[in-house]
């Protein structure tokens, strides 16, 4: 196996050379380590933002409906930041519990649920 390419400003130009015993034992570890990480991943992780999520729809709800601007102030107070504030208004907008219709001045939320 040769492999090429730059470490930094480095060149790097490595041969590996493996006897079939050495491929088979390589192999078998790779094997024994799938098992397990398959595993890992069929057990459902619940996501991290699923209660800020859940937040975000439940001021929505309870408003019934808000303009974008006054919605993403309450997301950005809820989330922390505004980059998030902003993921959760984009989430929103596509939610099928929510309608969006275009206001005078800012796009209207709606809860529809």
């Amino acid at each position: 196996m040769r492999i090429r390419g730059h470490i930094g400003d480095w060149p790097v130009d490595l041969t590996l050379e493996l006897e079939p015993a050495e491929w088979a034992q390589l192999g078998g570890q790779l094997a024994a380590v799938t098992p397990v990480a398959s595993s890992a991943a069929a057990v459902p992780v619940a996501r991290a933002d699923d209660a800020l999520w859940q937040a975000a729809r439940d001021v929505l709800r309870q408003a019934g409906q808000l303009n974008g601007p006054e919605l993403l102030e309450h997301l950005e107070g809820l989330a922390g930041n505004v980059a998030a504030g902003k993921r959760l208004l984009v989430r929103l907008r596509h939610s099928a519990e929510v309608k969006v219709e275009s206001g005078a001045d800012a796009p209207v939320y709606h809860w529809i649920g």
